[in-house]
Order: C-alpha cells, then structure tokens, then sequence
C-alpha cells in the first residue's frame, strides 16, 4: 500500500534529548533513535514508524510539507501570496534558506537511527525478510532526504561541482557533527546506492507500512533524470516501464476525480502522506491556506492562469480572481486543494508525493531526451492530458502533436507536468531547470543567473560546522 499512516509518535526537535519511556525496550518516539534501543523485530517497526513521521513533518503540518507544495510553485512562477508578493516569487531565495534544510536532516537523523540499530541485530531476530525491508524502507527516507537537499542547496546540474551535499550516514552526535560537504558526483552516487537498496530488498506491497520498492523506482527515475549521464535516461524508461507493467498502479480516469474524492485511495498515487488526525477539522488547515479562510493564503498566478487557458483543469485549478489584488495583483484563488463537499475532505488535505502521472511524464522526457521516437513519447503525453480531461482538438493536445523537434517537445513536456504536478513536490520546478537556460530565462524572466536555481545553505551551518565548506556560488557564508 503507497499511505503513509503518520502515527502520531510525540515527536521531539532534533537537538533534543529524551525522558523515560513507559515502554519496554521501545526507542523514542522522537526524531533521534539510539542503536541500543532497537533490540527486536517490534522494537525495529516502532523506530520506522518514527522516522516515517519525521519524513512525513508531521511536527508542524501546516508550514512543513505545505512548504513542498508552495515553495517550488513558487520559484515556478505558478503560487504565489495573496497578502503582497514574496521574494520566492521573484527568485530571491536568501530568505528561504532553511525550509528544507531542517526537515531533512531530522529525517535524515530518525533514519540513520535505524539503520545503525537494525543492522547491528542478528537475522534470527526478525521473521522472513522483515529486517532487510526494514532497512529499505529507512534507505528510501535517507535518499529521499538527500535529494531534496541536493534539488535545492547543491549545484545537482553540474556533476563536476565540488558544491555537493552534506551527506549523513550516520546519527549526528557531538563526535560526528562536523563534517564537509561532498561533490556533487559523490552525492549523487550516495543517493542511487540508497534507492538500489530500497529497490532491490523493499516489500513490494506494504499495507501496514510506507514506502515500496515501486516508490523507490519513481524516486531514482527522478535523481537519474536530473544526473543527466551517459545511460540515465535508458534506465529511467525501463524503470519506467516496470513501474507501468508490473507495479499494479493505474491512472486515475480522472484528474479532478483524484484530487477531488479519491485522494490515497487511487490506484494512481505511488506515495502520499495521510492526513493527520483532525486535520480536517483544524480552522488552519493546509486546504484552507488556498482560501481567505486562513490567517495565510497562497494564490495562483497569472502565469498558471494563462498556463491553463483553454485547458478544461481550469474550471477546478484555478478560481476566481482573488479579493485581496491590490496586495498581489493580477492573483486568482488557486483550487486544486479546495474542498468540494464533505465526500473531498481527506482528497483535499492528502500530501501527494510519487504518482504515476509523473512516471508517464518523466519517460516522455527520457525518451526525447535519448533520441528516442518522438511519437512514442507524444503518445505518452496525451494519455497524461486525455485524463486531464483534452482532447485532440484542444490546443495544448495539438501543440505536442504539432512540435517537430526534440526541444519543441520538452517544452511541451515541461508545460504538461507543471499542469499536471504543480504544488505536489517540486516537479514543476526542476523540469522547469531541466530546460535549457535560454528557454528557463524566457518562461520565469526573474531568472537571470543559474545561481538562483539552489538556495544558500544556512548560516548556522557554517557556525556549528565549520568544516562544511565553501557557500553556495552567489551566497554568502556571513
């Protein structure tokens, strides 16, 4: 099963340390585990569970994993805010040097707790290959965390940098705190040998549990297509076409029908996260930041609107005009997350993270990207529109029929998965970064320098790790 239950597990901050545990031999349910609190099989489950929840940033659900939906739609040039415009939207990233830098580190941490615990028992201890899904699963959240930080703080496009990924294979102690941040190649190399793991050992169904080896398929599909190196783009069509054939995932007949009703309960969603409990019910809600029912609010732009002209998704992507354009003009509500009745309520709270609608996606671009059949490719992009609801005498449709050459192509690929993935986990923004720099500069013209493809690495960082290394170009380390 592709949920995500996010049990609640008291989570502390890391940097905290713990009190008793009225449970016997059970490990802290909290953001770090110590080795010798895992000692059996139930012991180990209870140490995932609790790193799930750190993946899952259930400590602060309205500004963490919201932050995946907004931040990226952001750079994008597709969300915006509703009270007057945020730096973000312009690409002016200082300000936002910490938003997915905490998180994933204290992900990062409760995982290699884990690992170093459950790798210390004897196999004897577990039942069937229970102790090597286990270590898959908590190697899926380690690669997961690693990505995200180097999407955003490393220069993941240039693979000769030395502007790399602090990498954490172990539980951040006074001992083990200080430490340099890799290159690029090395964190690249350190992810995919995390999701080979998780691939090669993760269950291939976990209806109790999280992450699959399917999930990890869709994830390295991501890192691969982002390397860019000789043979990457033939291994994401085949990781593609095994996730198609064999996963048992299906699309959703309908977009809106997903978002709207089904939520995790489709056959399309890969991953996703759960809503917590009664967060439907709490008055800051993260469906209610789209709506002026929140003491924030987040908009579309109008450079989503003019995105979704003459797309049917319009009528449920993005609303009417907002009341508050005289702080941020030209902004409409942005809808995708709205409730449309009680049936809607846990569809629209659901944090989407793989689905399959991005493996179609992302094969298209590979396969372009190969040399491969354009047509081949462009029929991959119209099964993704067709369940957005065009047909083919929809302008968008004829405009990936119509495009006669590679570049061509991968722009409409571009424009479809930003219809298709916006505000879901940054997809929108890396294909964005994939393109050309020519083309990234003509769609989101507050782009003028590569430099503000990555965010600065935060200051702390530099006082309590000083042997991280150089800023980011561009940043500084003061």
């Amino acid at each position: 099963m592709k949920k995500i239950y996010t049990i609640i597990l008291g989570m502390a901050m890391l940097p905290l340390f713990y009190g008793c545990e009225k449970e016997l031999s059970a490990p802290p349910k909290n953001a770090k585990v110590e080795g010798n609190t895992i000692v059996d099989q139930a012991t180990s489950q209870i140490a995932l569970n609790g790193a799930y929840y750190n993946f899952a940033n259930a400590t602060n659900i309205k500004t963490d994993w919201q932050q995946h939906q907004i931040l990226s739609g952001m750079f994008a040039g597709y969300i915006g805010y509703g009270f007057g415009n945020f730096p973000e939207e312009f690409n002016i990233t200082t300000g936002v040097s910490g938003t997915f830098w905490a998180e994933s580190y204290r992900a990062l941490n409760s995982a290699n707790g884990v690992i170093a615990g459950v790798e210390k028992l004897a196999d004897v201890s577990f039942t069937g290959t229970r102790k090597e899904e286990i270590l898959a699963e908590a190697k899926f959240i380690r690669a997961y965390s690693h990505f995200k930080l180097l999407s955003y703080y490393a220069e993941w496009y240039k693979l000769n940098s030395t502007q790399g990924v602090l990498l954490r294979d172990e539980l951040s102690t006074l001992t083990t705190i200080l430490k340099k941040r890799s290159t690029v190649k090395e964190s690249y190399d350190f992810i995919l040998a995390d999701l080979n793991e998780a691939i090669a050992h993760g269950p291939a169904t976990n209806p109790n549990h999280y992450a699959t080896k399917w999930a990890a398929m869709a994830l390295k599909m991501r890192v691969l297509i982002n390397r860019a190196q000789s043979g990457d783009y033939n291994e994401v069509i085949a990781l593609a076409d095994r996730i198609i054939n064999e996963g048992g995932y299906v699309l959703e007949a309908s977009q809106q029908n997903l978002f709207r009703v089904a939520g995790l309960s489709s056959k399309e969603v890969i991953l996703g996260l759960k809503p917590q409990a009664l967060q439907t019910t709490d008055p800051y809600n993260k469906s209610l930041q789209y709506s002026t029912g929140a003491s924030a609010f987040y908009v579309a732009t109008a450079q989503l609107k003019g995105l979704f002209q003459g797309d049917p998704r319009a009528s449920w992507m993005v609303g009417d005009i907002s009341p508050y354009v005289e702080y941020s003009p030209d902004t409409y509500y942005f809808t995708k997350y709205l409730e449309q009745g009680a049936s809607a309520t846990v569809a629209s709270e659901t944090d989407y993270v793989l689905r399959l609608t991005e493996v179609y996606l992302l094969k298209a671009e590979a396969i372009v990207r190969s040399g491969g059949d354009l047509s081949v490719a462009k029929a991959l992009v119209h099964t993704i529109q067709e369940k957005g609801g065009l047909t083919s005498s929809n302008a968008a449709y004829i405009a990936v029929s119509t495009a006669n050459n590679a570049d061509r192509l991968l722009e409409e690929i571009y424009y479809e998965t930003s219809k298709s993935l916006v505000a879901e986990d940054g997809s929108e923004w890396l294909a964005l970064l994939r393109l050309p720099f020519g083309t990234v500069k003509l769609i989101k013209p507050t782009i003028t320098s590569q430099t503000q493809y990555i965010i600065p690495v935060p200051q702390t960082e530099f006082v309590y790790n000083p042997q991280f290394g150089e800023q980011n170009t561009g940043y500084s380390a003061n």
